[in-house]
């Protein structure tokens, strides 16, 4: 309780910002606020958005809730996104926050970041040192916001915090991603997050309107929009200012003018103050708010027009150092300044800021062209004089935009490239884009001598930085567009990063063999780029790359080009070329002591090995590999290793030893932030969790990863999934509409065997259960030209068994006749290319091998038992229950063994009403209806059966017209054969219909033929 009563103690200097003593309207919003944090003290996290013009009274709305929240012993974090020229600094609002929560809850904060400081000190450096450069990665920005997150929750676990972020539409890329991810994620702690933003400022292209509209989806964020004073607030609020009733007229020239803005309305009064009588206030915007600046003294407007060039905030060593004053004149400016409501005193430090964003912008832009250059110029030659003046964390940042915004590129190059290494040492890499694309920018107006004198400020993973000593070669251009590709890569802006990289070589056209390993960096650097946005598989560029590097000395770039083409091939072509590749990779990285490089090659050669056969070699390498870089805290590679581990064993039929190598993995990656690892897993415990007839948690997996996945592939896995199960299940419109967007999600251009195998099969599955026979066959006949590559039998045998499933089902339909043959050889083709390196696989090319025999009217029941005993030690419930219906039906055809085929037909209906396998489950009862078998748990001595019991009560004529429809007759040719009327045939065939429960000739056609309708006796 005592923090909280310090919150309101800080908050007590802010009090005055506002020059209405009285609080105006917003009753609703003001109360939609006051729940929230009554709920939020409940435990149920609440957000908020408040937008509205500038001016309209944002502020002052959340200073009266804060006050509020003060009352109620709520610690409170206020923090602003800060407006530096035309530049945010990274984090800077949660900076400010997290750092105002650390003095408040010193002992508690220390407490819930034990363990991860280093990691946190990226967004508040207090908490110490987060390290120089390091190997970066596209979880490391996940990372940090997972740990700020479990950070807030832990501080909001047994005491209320409210977390306020003013302006975010001048915030930065990293501030607005890490505020979306904790306003999805949050789901514990007593804590209330607030932000506001200037709804006016929000134009068509503004970054924040993206981030606006996915918030709006999200029922869990409320938000609320202020509206303009009407005349009777207006009225209010000139009373409360004024402390006497207004005079009618100037209320009325008061509202026209302001057209009900509170704050327009606060700088009218002052105009009016100032000796303007109504009827004569200013007729500029600009004007009305520069009359607060105007009526101050000369040192007061000097100083003012220094703290708006400044920044959103100005320390006062800083502002002393650029004004150039006496102490005592620059205290009276200040004062004259901060009693006339135009600055006030930062809160949490010793700077100042302008009371109203609105009147720093005013000035700012009252500056002359000359007059903000030499102010820039002062700010920068005073920060390089004592960068004591600011906080570390900010001071590469600021520095740079000073000199930036002074024109002197020679001076803001090398201080915009230092700001670059810092930017991405907190993950910002957003912002470490912007800060690069500045240099380039620049680049060709830096004289060449002071370019000379440039360092390779960093290192862009496994790209040579100059090919020789760091630490006497300069810097070049093509290091600076590595640098950026980088950057725009771990961002997220892939696109951006493709330009950059083609960028880089078409600057390096015609040169390639002259800079070898910076070419091969680049074209890796594409391949990749090109395959994750969809654009191409990247086998050009990765051959053009090991052109390159063929017969140079080892080298790190040498190393990840093969690691790029062992990576290709292990999804696409996983043979010995990639074997051999992923084999060298490890050799290079060894003999450049690359170790991360290394481990990645060995787990890409570890999956290729048991791809190949090589089966408890290549899963001892990887799992060497997962404890390897656990151990050296490399958790992107660690968690990798699980996605590739668990695959592996799902290839293997070890589903049950894969999803629980998966919990493992989703474990590690959740703890350690690795947000996008988190789908890759789920991906992979969604498929073995279908594989083990786990289909419920499948779909609960499934759904989950379509909602949180943030990579392309694993929300196009979720998709993949929950297709297979619509269509397990017969649900034949969802398994559509969830194949079409997995389609979407793969894109064509590249296609990968895991991916587009499983998406024929469903295609195969739902044409089959549809009765397209013809598409079935194009389908197969697709999947064979594209071949099963070593490896892909997990996706092949399930498409294999699909496609000739439909061939026996559609056995004895004429219209499937006509290629039947040519689909059949294509089947047994298919089955000679694929290998059976597992049990559960032996078990598919069995079952496989009877449902061709099937097909060819030759199944014997013995074969069938053979499929069921292969079955019957695997945890395949699903494929089980299909093959004990087979061989009941097999049974009841050879006669004698009903009481066998009631027991199977039982344990059958009962997986397939587990599973929720509508198909089957329907195909088991119709078999046992026609046999006249029981399907309930208990056994019950089955009767003799009587005569009909085997023809669904269809009559001997009634038969006979169901062969005679079976054989493809029509009406007229059944009348003529049968010698009845057409209108007899007619009526035969229209009971028959009605009898079987089939919509029309050719569904009852492969009835009686699956069913053996047509048979003598079972």
């Amino acid at each position: 309780m005592s923090h909280g009563m310090d919150a309101c103690a800080m908050l007590g200097a802010v009090e005055t910002r506002s020059v209405s003593p009285v609080f105006v309207g917003r009753a609703g919003e003001l109360t939609a606020l006051t729940e929230a944090l009554f709920r939020a003290t409940a435990g149920e996290p609440q957000a908020l958005l408040i937008g509205g013009e500038a001016g309209v009274g944002k502020t002052r709305l959340i200073e009266e809730f804060l006050d509020t929240a003060c009352e109620q012993g709520a610690v409170v974090a206020l923090g602003g996104c800060v407006e530096l020229g035309a530049d945010g600094l990274p984090f800077a609002p949660f900076a400010t926050a997290l750092r105002s929560l650390r003095r408040r809850l010193p002992g508690e904060l220390t407490a819930a970041a034990d363990g991860q400081e280093a990691e946190l000190a990226r967004l508040l450096p207090e908490l110490g040192d987060p390290g120089g450069h390091e190997s970066a990665d596209e979880d490391s920005t996940a990372r940090l916001f997972e740990l700020t997150l479990r950070l807030l929750e832990r501080l909001a676990a047994d005491r209320t915090i409210v977390l306020v972020l003013e302006d975010l539409h001048w915030a930065d890329a990293s501030t607005r991603h890490l505020l979306t991810y904790l306003l999805r994620t949050l789901r514990r702690g007593r804590i209330v997050i607030v932000a506001s933003y200037r709804a006016d400022d929000i134009h068509r292209r503004h970054p924040l309107r993206p981030l606006l509209a996915e918030l709006d989806r999200l029922r869990t964020i409320r938000r609320i929009e202020l509206a303009r004073f009407t005349r009777t607030e207006v009225h209010r609020q000139l009373t409360g200012i004024l402390a006497a009733e207004p005079d009618p007229a100037l209320v009325e020239e008061v509202f026209e003018r302001s057209d009900g803005n509170a704050f327009f309305v606060e700088e009218l009064v002052v105009s009016h103050e100032a000796g303007c009588a109504a009827g004569q206030l200013s007729d500029s915007l600009r004007d009305l708010l520069l009359v607060r600046v105007e009526t101050l003294s000369e040192d007061a407007q000097r100083v003012a027009r220094i703290v708006a060039e400044g920044g959103s905030t100005v320390e006062y060593g800083l502002l002393a150092a650029v004004a150039r004053l006496g102490e005592d004149e620059l205290i009276e400016a200040l004062r004259a300044a901060v009693g006339a409501n135009l600055l006030l005193a930062v809160p949490d430090g010793d700077g100042y800021r302008f009371r109203h964003s609105l009147v720093r912008e005013a000035v700012s832009d009252d500056l002359l062209p000359g007059e903000r250059s030499r102010l820039n110029r002062r700010y920068a030659e005073a920060l390089e004089s004592d960068p004591s003046l600011v906080r570390a964390d900010e001071r590469a940042n600021r520095l740079a935009t000073y000199w930036y915004h002074a024109h002197d590129p020679a001076k803001a190059l090398p201080a915009v490239l230092r700001a670059s290494v810092a930017t991405r040492k907190r993950h910002a890499y957003a912002e470490q884009l912007r800060l690069l694309e500045r240099a380039m920018e620049l680049w060709d107006e830096v004289p060449a001598e002071i370019r000379g004198s440039l360092r390779p400020m960093d290192y862009a993973e496994a790209y040579p930085p100059c090919g020789c000593d760091p630490e006497t070669a300069a810097l070049t251009y093509l290091d600076l567009l590595a640098e950026a590709a980088v950057a725009a890569r771990l961002s997220g802006d892939r696109d951006r990063a493709l330009k950059i990289g083609k960028m880089a070589l078409r600057l390096l056209d015609g040169g390639d063999a002259q800079d070898p390993l910076r070419a091969a960096w680049f074209w890796t650097e594409k391949a990749r780029l090109q395959s994750n946005l969809g654009r191409g598989d990247g086998r050009a560029e990765i051959a053009r790359a090991q052109e390159l590097v063929k017969g140079l000395p080892p080298s790190a770039v040498h190393a990840v080009v093969l690691v790029g083409a062992a990576g290709w091939g292990m999804l696409r072509n996983p043979g010995p070329d990639a074997l051999a590749a992923a084999e060298r990779a490890v050799e290079y990285a060894r003999h450049v002591k690359a170790e991360s490089i290394e481990l990645n090659a060995r787990l890409t050669l570890g999956t290729l090995m048991v791809a190949a056969g090589d089966v408890e070699t290549g899963l001892a390498e990887m799992h060497e590999v997962r404890e390897r870089t656990t151990a050296l805290g490399q958790f992107t590679e660690a968690a990798r290793a699980h996605i590739n581990i668990s695959s592996a064993l799902e290839s293997l039929g070890r589903s049950r030893e894969a999803v629980e190598l998966a919990d493992t993995g989703i474990r590690l990656a959740r703890t350690y932030g690795l947000v996008d690892s988190v789908g890759w897993v789920e991906a992979n415990r969604a498929e073995s969790l279908l594989s083990l007839g786990r289909w419920d948690e499948t779909r609960e997996a499934a759904e989950r990863l379509l909602r949180s996945a943030t990579s392309t592939k694993p929300r196009g896995s979720a998709s993949l999934r929950l297709a297979q199960l619509a269509a397990a299940r017969g649900e034949l419109d969802a398994a559509g509409r969830h194949l079409a967007d997995a389609r979407s999600v793969y894109g064509t251009r590249d296609p990968i065997p895991q991916y587009t195998l499983p998406m024929a099969q469903v295609e195969i599955a739902v044409a089959a259960a549809e009765g397209r026979v013809a598409d079935v066959r194009t389908q197969l006949a697709a999947a064979e030209r594209g071949g099963f590559p070593p490896g892909t039998h997990r996706y092949g045998w399930p498409l294999v068994l699909t496609a000739v499933t439909a061939e026996a089902e559609s056995r004895g339909l004429p219209a499937a006749d006509e290629g039947r043959a040519e689909a059949l050889e294509a089947i047994r083709r298919s089955v000679r290319s694929l290998a059976a390196p597992a049990p559960v696989w032996i078990a598919y090319g069995r079952q496989v091998s009877e449902e061709l025999a099937r097909a060819e009217g030759r199944e014997t029941a013995a074969r069938w038992a053979e499929v069921v005993a292969a079955y019957a030690p695997l945890e395949r419930p699903a494929q089980l229950a299909r093959a004990q219906h087979r061989l009941a039906d097999a049974l009841l055809v050879e006669g004698g063994r009903r009481e066998e085929a009631a027991a199977l037909l039982r344990e059958a209906h009962a997986t397939a009403v587990r599973l929720g396998a509508r198909p089957l489950r329907e195909d088991v009862e119709l078999l046992a209806a026609r046999a006249r078998l029981s399907l309930a748990p208990e056994r019950r001595v089955p009767r003799p059966p009587e005569p009909g019991d085997d023809t669904f009560g269809l009559t001997p004529r009634e038969q006979d017209v169901l062969g005679l429809v079976a054989a493809g007759r029509t009406n007229r040719q059944i009348a003529e054969e049968l010698f009845i009327s057409p209108k007899t045939a007619s009526v035969h065939v229209s009971n028959i219909l009605a009898k079987l429960g089939v919509a029309g000739r050719g569904e009852a056609a492969a009835l009686a033929h699956r069913l053996h309708l047509l048979d003598t006796a079972l």
